[in-house]
């Protein structure tokens, strides 16, 4: 038999005869063998191994791309199928569904398996024949694995990485004006895929056709991504690579496993402070700009309203027709409001609008997203002084002593809103009197006749009639 089963494979099958005289002999085996018995081997060769075998190694895929590889002290995330020399399969990952976890080097695994791990690649697939002596050796495992089998595991690599690993931040595009990075306590809108580390998809705001939209540097989102959305321009593309412990740990969450490395390209749609203001830049100044926009002024204006990443959102312009607004009556978003003062007819300016400062949190359904920086290229075209604030009336001349008797047409001691409406009217039209711009007129005579009609009877009486400079005023104590 020691001469038979030289130069056999494993799954080779032979059929031995043996002469007596290279069996047992003349004696035989009392009992079970015959003097002189010729003997009749069917042989099947499951296993075998050498004592100055070392683990075998072959590779038979490796990606392009391989920045890192296995150390010891690694952690790993990784599929196999475990069979015997034959073939025979005794454990699987697959059909478990989940990954076999562990670190690399410091005696978790058979020593043949710490040995045969080191050097992969993430995806890198090989196949690692371990001899008994650097697997379960003389006893096996007690289960499937019997004492001094070779084994094979074919292993695919999925994940890596190390205790002390940081972040790493890949910058795939990063615009060349960026007037401001990202910091601590900014508000940020970005658009990401996430991925494992062999590419497997866990989530994107893509699909959802929606940014995400948090602060940084508090603790809102995971603390890998935390550190790797600060220092980012807006417009600005990058992939930040977050190991376990700074993202989901050994638990995992949702469809993302436990002890898993995460991949997230991002894409930086916009960011602010909530305490920035509104940034105004002039474009261009007419030489004579003596006259400047203030509150109460009716201003007719053409814009173009856009995202920090450039998407239109609307435009006069575009429409054919002006804006047109009393500055400082909440026509407007604050921020705009404030974007408009102190201009001068012609001038040309870019207004950037925190949400604070213009849609909110919530946006606008359908035309402007929640928690969005917006962007208004703005030229002022006409501008009407308004009234001094709280007026909606003003004389240009000096004021009748007998101004009720002139309104009160018919001398019976009351006015009617008909009375009061022509008599304001005639003096707007003759230049006499201005009414606040922007405004309808039949509106504001209403309401200044309501403010004279004291008792609420419809008329007005010489009793009840006062001049603006003629009501009591209120102050402050302090």
């Amino acid at each position: 038999m020691d001469e038979a089963l030289l130069g056999m494979c494993v799954n080779e099958r032979r059929f031995v005869k043996i002469p007596p005289h290279l069996g047992y002999g003349s004696e035989g085996v009392s009992g079970v063998v015959p003097p002189d018995s010729v003997l009749h081997f069917d042989v099947l060769l499951v296993d075998v191994w050498n004592s100055e075998d070392q683990v075998q190694i072959q590779t038979y895929y490796k990606p392009e791309n391989c920045t890192r590889t296995i150390q010891v002290s690694d952690f790993v995330r990784y599929h196999y199928n475990g069979t015997f020399l034959d073939g025979t399969l005794f454990d699987s990952s697959h059909n478990r569904m989940r990954t076999y976890d562990t670190y690399v080097g410091i005696g978790w695994l058979i020593p043949g398996m710490d040995k045969g791990l080191l050097g992969m690649c993430i995806g890198e697939k090989r196949i690692i024949t371990v001899p008994p002596f650097l697997a379960y050796g003389e006893d096996g495992d007690g289960k499937e694995i019997p004492g001094q089998a070779s084994l094979v595991f074919d292993v695919v690599l999925l994940d890596l990485h190390n205790p002390k690993d940081t972040i790493t931040v890949e910058k795939q595009y990063v615009p060349e004006s960026c007037e401001r990075q990202s910091q601590v306590g900014d508000f940020v809108r970005y658009h990401y895929n996430g991925t494992l580390l062999d590419g497997t998809l866990f989530d994107s705001s893509y699909s959802r056709n929606r940014t995400y939209d948090t602060y940084i540097g508090k603790g809102y989102v995971i603390a890998g991504m935390d550190e790797g959305l600060l220092g980012l321009c807006i417009g600005e593309k990058r992939r930040i690579t977050i190991p376990p412990h700074l993202g989901y740990g050994e638990e995992g969450r949702g469809n993302i496993p436990g002890s898993a490395v995460l991949v997230f390209d991002i894409h930086v749609i916009d960011f602010h402070n909530p305490l920035d203001s509104v940034a105004i830049t002039t474009h261009y100044k007419p030489s004579n700009c003596s006259v400047l926009s203030k509150k109460g002024d009716y201003l007719k204006y053409h814009y173009n309203a856009s995202l920090l990443d450039g998407t239109l959102l609307d435009s006069t312009v575009s429409l054919g027709k002006t804006y047109n607004i009393v500055l400082g009556s909440g026509q407007v978003v604050l921020g705009m409001d404030i974007g408009l003062r102190d201009m001068c007819i012609g001038e040309k300016r870019t207004v950037i609008i925190p949400p604070h400062l213009g849609y909110g949190e919530a946006g606008v359904e359908g035309e402007v997203p929640g928690s969005a920086v917006l962007v208004f290229d703005i030229e002022l075209l006409d501008l009407v002084s308004g009234l001094p604030e709280g007026y909606m009336f003003v004389w240009h001349d000096e004021v009748s002593p007998n101004l009720f008797e002139e309104i009160d047409k018919d001398n019976n001691g009351e006015v009617l809103l008909e009375e009061f409406t022509i008599y304001i009217l005639e003096q707007v039209n003759s230049g006499k009197g201005k009414l606040a711009p922007g405004f309808d007129s039949e509106t504001i005579v209403k309401n200044m006749f309501t403010n004279q009609d004291r008792n609420g009877d419809g008329k007005i009486t010489a009793e009840e009639f006062k001049l603006k400079d003629q009501e009591p005023q209120e102050h402050d104590e302090l």
